[in-house]
Protein backbone atom coordinates (compact mmCIF):
# COMPACT_ATOMS: atom_id res chain seq x y z
CA UNK A 1 0.00 0.00 0.00
CA UNK A 2 1.41 3.38 -1.02
CA UNK A 3 1.04 6.45 1.16
CA UNK A 4 0.65 9.85 -0.45
CA UNK A 5 1.14 13.18 1.39
CA UNK A 6 -1.87 15.51 1.20
CA UNK A 7 -1.26 18.71 3.14
CA UNK A 8 1.20 17.07 5.52
CA UNK A 9 -1.06 14.12 6.36
CA UNK A 10 -0.26 10.66 4.98
CA UNK A 11 -3.19 9.13 3.09
CA UNK A 12 -3.16 5.40 2.50
CA UNK A 13 -4.19 4.56 -1.06
CA UNK A 14 -3.89 1.67 -3.43
CA UNK A 15 -2.01 1.82 -6.70
CA UNK A 16 -1.65 5.00 -8.79
CA UNK A 17 -4.26 3.65 -11.23
CA UNK A 18 -6.77 3.22 -8.40
CA UNK A 19 -6.15 6.79 -7.23
CA UNK A 20 -6.55 8.20 -10.76
CA UNK A 21 -9.76 6.25 -11.32
CA UNK A 22 -11.14 7.36 -7.98
CA UNK A 23 -10.25 11.00 -8.62
CA UNK A 24 -11.96 10.89 -12.01
CA UNK A 25 -15.04 9.34 -10.43
CA UNK A 26 -15.30 12.00 -7.73
CA UNK A 27 -14.51 14.80 -10.16
CA UNK A 28 -17.26 13.71 -12.53
CA UNK A 29 -19.78 13.01 -9.78
CA UNK A 30 -20.50 16.72 -9.57
CA UNK A 31 -22.45 16.26 -12.80
CA UNK A 32 -25.09 14.27 -10.88
CA UNK A 33 -26.28 17.68 -9.72
CA UNK A 34 -27.62 18.15 -13.24
CA UNK A 35 -30.57 16.00 -12.15
CA UNK A 36 -31.46 18.54 -9.47
CA UNK A 37 -30.87 21.40 -11.92
CA UNK A 38 -33.18 19.87 -14.53
CA UNK A 39 -35.80 18.98 -11.91
CA UNK A 40 -35.90 22.44 -10.35
CA UNK A 41 -35.91 24.07 -13.82
CA UNK A 42 -38.87 21.94 -14.95
CA UNK A 43 -40.71 22.66 -11.69
CA UNK A 44 -40.15 26.43 -12.12
CA UNK A 45 -41.32 26.40 -15.74
CA UNK A 46 -44.38 24.37 -14.74
CA UNK A 47 -45.27 26.85 -11.99
CA UNK A 48 -44.84 29.81 -14.35
CA UNK A 49 -46.95 28.20 -17.09
CA UNK A 50 -49.64 27.08 -14.64
CA UNK A 51 -49.70 30.52 -13.02
CA UNK A 52 -50.04 32.22 -16.41
CA UNK A 53 -52.94 29.93 -17.31
CA UNK A 54 -54.60 30.73 -13.98
CA UNK A 55 -54.20 34.47 -14.61
CA UNK A 56 -55.91 34.07 -17.99
CA UNK A 57 -58.67 32.00 -16.37
CA UNK A 58 -59.31 34.60 -13.65
CA UNK A 59 -59.44 37.38 -16.25
CA UNK A 60 -61.84 35.42 -18.48
CA UNK A 61 -64.09 34.59 -15.50
CA UNK A 62 -64.13 38.27 -14.50
CA UNK A 63 -65.11 39.33 -18.03
CA UNK A 64 -67.72 36.55 -18.30
CA UNK A 65 -69.41 37.51 -15.01
CA UNK A 66 -69.30 41.22 -15.89
CA UNK A 67 -70.20 42.48 -12.47
CA UNK A 68 -68.41 45.42 -11.04
CA UNK A 69 -68.55 45.47 -7.26
CA UNK A 70 -66.39 45.71 -4.17
CA UNK A 71 -66.79 41.95 -3.65
CA UNK A 72 -65.57 41.33 -7.19
CA UNK A 73 -62.58 43.62 -6.62
CA UNK A 74 -61.75 41.82 -3.37
CA UNK A 75 -61.99 38.46 -5.16
CA UNK A 76 -59.59 39.71 -7.85
CA UNK A 77 -57.18 41.01 -5.23
CA UNK A 78 -57.11 37.70 -3.38
CA UNK A 79 -56.75 35.72 -6.61
CA UNK A 80 -53.86 37.81 -7.88
CA UNK A 81 -52.09 37.79 -4.51
CA UNK A 82 -52.31 34.00 -4.46
CA UNK A 83 -51.05 33.86 -8.05
CA UNK A 84 -48.11 36.04 -7.07
CA UNK A 85 -47.32 33.31 -4.57
CA UNK A 86 -47.18 30.77 -7.41
CA UNK A 87 -44.81 32.97 -9.42
CA UNK A 88 -42.60 33.63 -6.39
CA UNK A 89 -42.23 29.91 -5.75
CA UNK A 90 -41.27 29.50 -9.41
CA UNK A 91 -38.67 32.22 -8.89
CA UNK A 92 -37.27 30.38 -5.86
CA UNK A 93 -36.89 27.27 -8.00
CA UNK A 94 -35.16 29.27 -10.75
CA UNK A 95 -32.70 30.68 -8.21
CA UNK A 96 -32.00 27.12 -7.04
CA UNK A 97 -31.54 26.04 -10.66
CA UNK A 98 -29.07 28.79 -11.50
CA UNK A 99 -27.29 28.51 -8.15
CA UNK A 100 -26.69 24.76 -8.33
CA UNK A 101 -25.61 25.02 -11.96
CA UNK A 102 -23.09 27.73 -11.13
CA UNK A 103 -21.77 25.96 -8.04
CA UNK A 104 -21.29 22.53 -9.58
CA UNK A 105 -21.24 22.80 -13.38
CA UNK A 106 -20.27 26.22 -14.79
CA UNK A 107 -19.20 28.97 -12.39
CA UNK A 108 -18.97 31.64 -15.12
CA UNK A 109 -22.58 31.36 -16.30
CA UNK A 110 -23.62 34.64 -17.96
CA UNK A 111 -26.34 35.82 -15.57
CA UNK A 112 -27.16 39.21 -14.03
CA UNK A 113 -25.00 40.19 -11.05
CA UNK A 114 -27.84 39.64 -8.56
CA UNK A 115 -28.07 36.01 -9.72
CA UNK A 116 -24.36 35.20 -9.55
CA UNK A 117 -23.77 32.52 -6.92
CA UNK A 118 -20.24 31.80 -5.66
CA UNK A 119 -20.96 29.69 -2.57
CA UNK A 120 -23.61 27.54 -0.96
CA UNK A 121 -23.96 30.20 1.75
CA UNK A 122 -24.74 32.81 -0.88
CA UNK A 123 -27.38 30.54 -2.45
CA UNK A 124 -28.91 29.95 0.97
CA UNK A 125 -28.99 33.70 1.58
CA UNK A 126 -30.81 34.34 -1.69
CA UNK A 127 -33.32 31.63 -0.85
CA UNK A 128 -33.94 33.06 2.62
CA UNK A 129 -34.62 36.48 1.10
CA UNK A 130 -37.16 35.11 -1.38
CA UNK A 131 -38.80 32.86 1.23
CA UNK A 132 -39.29 35.93 3.44
CA UNK A 133 -41.11 37.67 0.60
CA UNK A 134 -43.08 34.49 -0.10
CA UNK A 135 -44.22 34.30 3.53
CA UNK A 136 -45.26 37.95 3.41
CA UNK A 137 -47.41 37.30 0.35
CA UNK A 138 -48.99 34.26 2.03
CA UNK A 139 -49.80 36.40 5.07
CA UNK A 140 -51.29 39.13 2.87
CA UNK A 141 -53.52 36.59 1.10
CA UNK A 142 -54.59 35.16 4.46
CA UNK A 143 -55.37 38.63 5.78
CA UNK A 144 -57.52 39.41 2.74
CA UNK A 145 -59.33 36.06 2.86
CA UNK A 146 -60.06 36.02 6.58
CA UNK A 147 -61.92 39.32 6.54
CA UNK A 148 -61.87 39.40 10.32
CA UNK A 149 -59.35 39.44 13.10
CA UNK A 150 -60.06 35.81 14.00
CA UNK A 151 -56.74 34.01 13.76
CA UNK A 152 -55.11 36.89 11.94
CA UNK A 153 -53.04 37.99 14.91
CA UNK A 154 -51.81 34.46 15.63
CA UNK A 155 -50.99 33.84 11.98
CA UNK A 156 -49.26 37.23 11.69
CA UNK A 157 -47.15 36.57 14.77
CA UNK A 158 -46.12 33.13 13.51
CA UNK A 159 -45.16 34.54 10.09
CA UNK A 160 -43.23 37.35 11.79
CA UNK A 161 -41.37 34.82 13.95
CA UNK A 162 -40.41 32.75 10.91
CA UNK A 163 -39.23 35.85 9.01
CA UNK A 164 -37.27 37.01 12.08
CA UNK A 165 -35.65 33.58 12.46
CA UNK A 166 -34.71 33.53 8.76
CA UNK A 167 -33.30 37.06 9.03
CA UNK A 168 -31.27 36.08 12.09
CA UNK A 169 -29.97 33.02 10.22
CA UNK A 170 -29.02 35.23 7.28
CA UNK A 171 -27.17 37.73 9.49
CA UNK A 172 -25.42 34.97 11.45
CA UNK A 173 -24.34 33.11 8.31
CA UNK A 174 -23.10 36.36 6.76
CA UNK A 175 -21.02 37.17 9.85
CA UNK A 176 -19.74 33.60 10.06
CA UNK A 177 -18.80 33.72 6.37
CA UNK A 178 -16.94 37.01 6.88
CA UNK A 179 -15.07 35.60 9.88
CA UNK A 180 -14.28 32.41 7.95
CA UNK A 181 -12.93 34.37 4.95
CA UNK A 182 -10.81 36.61 7.22
CA UNK A 183 -9.23 33.60 8.96
CA UNK A 184 -8.30 32.11 5.58
CA UNK A 185 -6.80 35.39 4.36
CA UNK A 186 -4.43 35.59 7.39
Amino acid sequence: MVEEEQGGTPWPIGSRDDATWLRRLFASSRYFVILAVIGSFLAAVTLYAYGALLVIQVILETIREYRISLEGAKHLQISFIQLTDVFLLGTVLFIVTFGLYQLFIQPNLPVPDWLKIHSLDQLTGRLIEVVGVLLSVIFLAFAFESGSDFGLLEFGVSVALVVAALSLLLVASHRLGTTHRQSHDN
